[in-house]
């Protein structure tokens, strides 16, 4: 699949138009807006590869693309804010039981908030792709919290193998964004451009992974698990 990712975008009849303004998004997605077309286009990757579908849209129907979006970025802002919570908590219970002068014991509490918070942080970066490609399935804002759906998928060994490969394309693209960030103006572009095209890319792994388990995270019937997979 890693060689169908990373040509997926590569092969659609708009690619250069697709990623400039992808990356162009991803660039002034401080501004929110941008941001939220990125995300909305994310969207739509995932309701076409979750059905076999491997024809890249294209970024049309703008308004759509934002509400959708923005939908898909409220459910990852709610996922990322419980590792910030976690990590307030125990820090701050960690200061409060110290009386603010740590000493050894209060480093080792220290140390093991950190350890936990980063285990909540991952748990949360593990998650929150399934909850979009639940949302993408099914637009609703809640299938990306349907704990039932998504933990079926969850703890399937293939969901963690593609989300392991999506999570490497992530990291590489971040590199070579990274790198080429350093060539002033036309390296920030194009650095934003990898990164976008990274992003499609990782997702299009999210995309037919949550399409091939799907199923099983429907509810049972007395005939057995369902095959059926909701309309796009």
């Amino acid at each position: 699949m890693l060689s169908e990712s990373v040509t997926y975008l590569k092969d659609s009849d708009d690619a250069l138009k697709t990623s400039i303004i992808g990356g162009l998004c991803l660039l002034f997605g401080f501004l929110l807006i941008p941001l939220f077309l990125v995300w909305g286009y994310v969207v739509r990757v995932l309701a076409r590869t979750s059905r076999d579908d491997d024809e890249a849209p294209g970024f049309e129907d703008w308004g759509d693309l934002t509400i959708d979006g923005a939908k898909a970025f409220a459910i990852l802002l709610a996922y990322s804010l419980v590792p910030v919570a976690a990590g307030a908590v125990l820090f701050g219970s960690v200061w409060l039981a110290t009386g603010g002068t740590p000493g050894t014991i209060g480093a080792i509490g220290f140390f093991l908030a950190g350890m936990v918070t980063l285990a909540t942080f991952v748990g949360a970066a593990y998650v929150s792709p399934a909850a979009i490609a639940n949302f993408a399935s099914e637009r609703r804002l809640g299938a990306g919290f349907d704990v039932d759906e998504l933990r079926a998928v969850l703890a399937t060994g293939t969901y963690a193998t593609g989300w392991l490969l999506a999570f490497g394309i992530v990291v590489v693209g971040s590199f070579v964004s990274g790198v080429l960030n350093a060539v002033p103006l036309v390296g920030t572009v194009l650095g934003a451009i990898v990164a976008f095209y990274a992003l499609v890319a990782a997702y299009y792994v999210i995309g037919h992974t949550w399409g091939d388990l799907h199923p099983v995270s429907l509810e049972t019937s007395d005939d057995g698990p369902s095959s059926e997979r909701p309309a796009v």
